[in-house]
């Protein structure tokens, strides 16, 4: 009886701490709400309104919807223009407002995305600031090959790759491939990197790092490196260190067709069959195409004039000058100096044509010639004291780029 007695205080004891871990097991936790931060920002502490610049949109008209008053949109549209321009923004381009969270729903930060990587702050809060950032950007290799269909630009689209790689190529092999005579069996193979924001959204393509182009069974290799030490300018070279660009452009337009070449034998049924040579290669593209600069050069004529309509003359040195026809309208004038790939003016209708296109002419030492039947000049190949280090960073690249298939 007294072993009982004595074992009953114990047993109640157990019971009690049994009820209350039982009634702390039942207790269910707070779940804390998850801390949403984006451009530095805590989401969680604003109303957040996502939403695109549409047609007829102003930044004032956006912010005095939103309670900002106009004395500070007046500050920011006049003291902010370097980080900000609120004239610039663009139809179709997001931006984002952070709210206050009461019965005000004032704006106290706008966002806008200039891409999907930069983005401009308008910070309303104590005195207005404005800044630009960057959303966390990282770069993955990738590889790509593929063979000509029909075009380029449709190989790419049935390879799932950007379109942005037929232009990068484009301009890679702009001095040795012409892209209007590219051959169905024709191929390339690439190595790039592609950027992610916060290591799974897609950003689109960086950089081509190296490349391989197979155009009418000769082989066009093309890596990235670094030539001009001082100003840190990358180029392509080939597997032997030679520079992939050339003085002059094999043409003045992308990814446009040859509708009538240099043809001094040229009769013409209209004319009755009568001699008429054809001193020009004529490059048919949409009326509005841009006409680049073939070379370095400075503009010295730039003017609408008879059978030539808007057309654009360019000495590029003692030997050389071209010329630009039928423009519908010019963006240079006479004494302008241009770099290679400039925009010099629009393909257009003007003058003597029957549809549109640009006629591109080529002088050399005062004779106008076929530039496809000229040796142009190449640039500068990879200095010497360079090229020890050059090989051996395209020696992985290249072996890379072999072993990728189609």
């Amino acid at each position: 009886m007294k072993r009982l007695t004595y074992l009953l205080p114990v047993l109640l004891l157990f019971a009690a701490c049994s009820t209350e871990i039982k009634e702390e097991d039942e207790v269910a936790e707070e779940e804390l709400p998850q801390i949403i931060e984006e451009y530095g920002y805590i989401l969680n502490d604003f109303n957040v309104i996502r939403d695109t610049i549409r047609p007829g949109d102003t930044f004032g008209a956006i912010l005095d919807a939103n309670g900002v008053t106009q004395d500070k949109i007046f500050e920011v549209a006049t003291k902010f223009k370097d980080s900000f321009d609120v004239r610039k923004m663009v139809v179709g381009k997001p931006y984002v407002l952070l709210n206050t969270k009461d019965s005000t729903n004032a704006t106290q930060v706008f966002i806008y995305e200039k891409n999907k990587v930069d983005y401009a702050v308008v910070d309303f809060r104590d005195s207005i600031s404005s800044f630009n950032s960057r959303k966390p950007v990282s770069y993955v290799e990738k590889t790509a090959s593929g063979v000509i269909t029909s075009s380029l630009y449709q190989t790419m689209e049935e390879n799932d790759l950007s379109p942005y790689m037929s232009e990068r190529l484009a301009n890679i092999y702009a001095w040795t491939i012409n892209f209007f005579a590219i051959q169905p069996g024709d191929r390339f193979k690439v190595i790039y990197t592609e950027k992610y924001i916060n290591d799974t959204i897609p950003a689109g393509l960086d950089k081509i790092k190296a490349a391989y182009f197979e155009h009418k069974g000769k082989q066009l290799y093309a890596f990235r490196f670094v030539g001009d030490t001082l100003n840190q300018i990358p180029d392509f070279y080939d597997e032997n260190a030679e520079n992939l660009r050339r003085a002059f452009l094999k043409a003045p337009v992308k990814f446009s067709r040859i509708s009538s070449r240099y043809n001094l034998n040229r009769r013409i049924k209209y004319y009755g069959y009568k001699l008429r040579p054809h001193k020009g290669t004529d490059f048919a593209a949409n009326i509005g195409t841009p006409i680049l600069a073939t070379a370095d050069g400075t503009v010295t004529k730039s003017e609408r004039r008879g059978g030539n309509g808007n057309y654009v003359k360019i000495k590029h040195n003692s030997t050389y000058d071209t010329q630009y026809l039928h423009m519908k309208s010019r963006n240079v004038k006479v004494g302008d100096f241009v770099r290679q790939g400039d925009v010099i003016g629009w393909v257009g209708m003007t003058g003597n044509t029957g549809g549109p296109h640009v006629c591109y002419r080529f002088w050399k030492n005062g004779k106008q010639v076929d530039p496809f039947k000229e040796d142009l000049p190449t640039s500068e190949p990879l200095a010497e004291s360079l090229q020890p280090k050059y090989f051996q960073f395209i020696a992985p690249l290249k072996e890379n780029l072999d072993c990728i298939t189609y």
